[in-house]
């Protein structure tokens, strides 16, 4: 049974008691305060839903993940690393970032980051919890992603790109440069064979929830979310295409 959540507490349900089908759904309603949003991903759980529903919050079994040591990277995506002067940086543009990821999620199959979710999460950039990655050449933004910090655990929440590779490169560069400072996990949430292909993999609820729980006994450097070039880190070949 989904659980109606009670508008005067920002607390949920265990994440264990998600629905088997559709696959995680595990509570309607609520809102989007910072306190609410922050307490869901600190237990696993985020929200996900369209213009025309109420809120839905989510903990799908299982989980995709990657560990940021462990991006692949194709010959062909080794070699467009090497040959664009790319730029990437981190907390730059995070409103930019948010309302691209939108727009192209809309031009391509419809798209859950409402106007409501993107005041959201901008908030929550503002209170330092939200981060964006992005990606230029010739000093104009052709990729990026963003997500939410749990500890040492980064939400992954969307990508974006309008160059060819760019918001892998995004990915590649944040995951090397998270893995340096100490960061241990990257929750992509649901898997899908792109997701894969760069080395995501599969947890149960149960072991996510305990890595999740881990991570949070001690958090990033603060440094390392301040606004700056990340040092482009050379792109080396982990699989073959």
């Amino acid at each position: 049974m989904i659980v109606q959540l009670d508008s005067l507490s920002i607390s949920f349900p265990p994440a264990a008691t998600a629905l088997h089908e559709p696959n995680g759904l595990l509570a309607v309603g609520g809102d989007l305060s910072a306190e609410r949003l922050l307490y869901a991903y600190q237990h696993g759980i985020f929200p996900w839903f369209s213009d025309n529903d109420p809120i839905l919050w989510w903990s799908p079994n299982p989980r995709a993940v990657f560990y940021p040591d462990n991006i692949h990277v194709s010959r062909s995506l080794a070699k467009a690393a090497r040959k664009q002067p790319w730029r990437v940086t981190i907390n730059n543009q995070f409103a930019e970032v948010i309302d691209a990821c939108a727009r192209q999620r809309a031009d391509n199959e419809g798209t859950w980051i409402t106007d409501e979710m993107m005041d959201a999460y901008i908030n929550l950039h503002r209170l330092g919890c939200a981060h964006s990655v992005e990606v230029w050449l010739d000093e104009k933004l052709v990729g990026g992603l963003y997500g939410v910090s749990v500890g040492k655990t980064f939400c992954g929440e969307s990508m974006f790109h309008t160059a060819t590779n760019a918001s892998k490169i995004a990915l590649i560069q944040f995951a090397n440069a998270f893995h340096k400072s100490g960061g241990e996990l990257i929750d992509c949430q649901v898997g899908n064979p792109h997701l894969f292909s760069l080395g995501a993999r599969e947890l149960s609820r149960e072991r996510f929830l305990v890595k999740l729980h881990s991570s949070q006994s001690a958090t990033m450097p603060s440094q390392f979310w301040l606004p700056r070039v990340l040092e482009f880190s050379e792109v080396t070949t982990c699989s073959s295409d």
